[in-house]
């Protein structure tokens, strides 16, 4: 399985999970929650803080209508052409932005809607990996582009099918893009427990010995813990300054104090993940004698005595002799007085 690096961070199901905090479009066109909105991702212990870029007209065109939660999320007065045109950040900022980030010590991301805002944030800015959108899975020309940069890729596939996902694969690849994480996604804000199929992950990482993630849009923290669990590499999880700010993605985040109470967590299920090998660990060995049975006498025995097995049973502490060589024991002569309880060792027989 390949492992794609985000600067010095290695991104595979043997490191710890690389947190991305969505910030997406809920700066609400103001760049002062934008920067706001970094020094938060950072505080919360976030690995990256990522936004998405586009220049006005480059992603939606005049004639989208607004999917079901835009209807319910923005003012009906404004086009979903209008709504992303006010949501651009304009690419004079990003640098800025991006400099935040680094001052934080937090990645900056952003995700390129289109050709231009590709080149811009991978030649100009410097993205250390490409985070492509689920809305692209089907744009072939676009994915392409994205692998002739040669940078890391991580794609959400969101609304797709596992064949329309393995010819984006097959395109990002073939176009130079030999390092590519795919996340599991579910394009509705925020999306129903029933349709988050978290299971699909495993189909992504089985089908294509890649390594693979969540991008959540779920309310709440169970299926970034549970993926996380499931050996998720990436989670993404879009986060607000207050959920109940008006705009697309509002309520389908996660508040500060919350996202930070996330990635507590995640890091946690990481550490306990360990290494699959089943085996005593340090502080099990150390209550070992103290848990488990061994030979005892099951009553006071005097020396020079030839056992039967009545004399011995098993009990706490687990002693030298474990229960199973109980019935070894039995005819050989003890070598000292032995009280009821005691444990027996092997140099105590002849």
């Amino acid at each position: 399985m390949n492992t794609i690096s985000i600067g010095e961070r290695g991104v595979d199901s043997k490191q710890p999970c690389y947190i991305i905090a969505e910030a997406g479009v809920n700066h609400d066109g103001d760049m002062e929650i934008a920067l706001r909105l970094i020094d938060a991702a950072a505080e919360a212990g976030a690995d990256a803080v990522k936004f998405q870029t586009w220049a006005p007209g480059e992603i939606t065109g005049r004639f989208t209508n607004k999917v079901d939660y835009l209807e319910k999320t923005t003012a009906e007065e404004e086009s979903r052409y209008e709504l992303s045109a006010r949501l651009a950040i304009p690419y004079s900022v990003h640098a800025g932005l991006k400099q935040r980030a680094e001052e934080r010590g937090i990645t900056f991301l952003s995700t390129p809607d289109g050709f231009q805002s590709l080149d811009f944030l991978a030649d100009t800015i410097g993205m250390p990996v490409i985070k492509v959108g689920s809305t692209e899975i089907t744009h072939l020309q676009f994915l392409e582009a994205v692998g002739r940069k040669k940078i890391p890729v991580i794609l959400s596939t969101g609304l797709s099918t596992l064949g329309e996902v393995e010819k984006a694969l097959d395109t990002l690849q073939r176009s130079g893009a030999n390092d590519v994480t795919l996340l599991h996604c579910t394009s509705e804000y925020p999306a129903p427990d029933v349709e988050m199929n978290l299971r699909a992950m495993e189909t992504l990482r089985n089908a294509f010995s890649v390594p693979v993630g969540l991008s959540d849009h779920s309310v709440g923290y169970e299926a970034s813990i549970a993926a996380t669990a499931m050996g998720a590499s990436v989670i993404e999880k879009h986060f607000t300054l207050d959920r109940a700010h008006i705009g697309p993605d509002h309520a389908a985040s996660m508040a500060p104090a919350e996202f930070t109470d996330l990635i507590i967590s995640l890091r946690r299920v990481t550490a306990m993940m360990g290494d699959g090998i089943k085996t005593p660990t340090a502080s099990e060995s150390r209550n070992a004698a103290g848990i488990r049975r061994g030979v005892v006498a099951a009553r006071a025995i005097g020396a020079n005595t030839r056992l039967t097995a009545d004399m011995l049973t098993c009990k706490r502490p687990s002693g030298e002799i474990e229960p199973e060589h109980l019935k070894l024991c039995i005819g050989f002569v003890i070598n000292r007085d032995l009280a009821e309880d005691e444990p027996l060792a092997w140099d105590d027989l002849r």
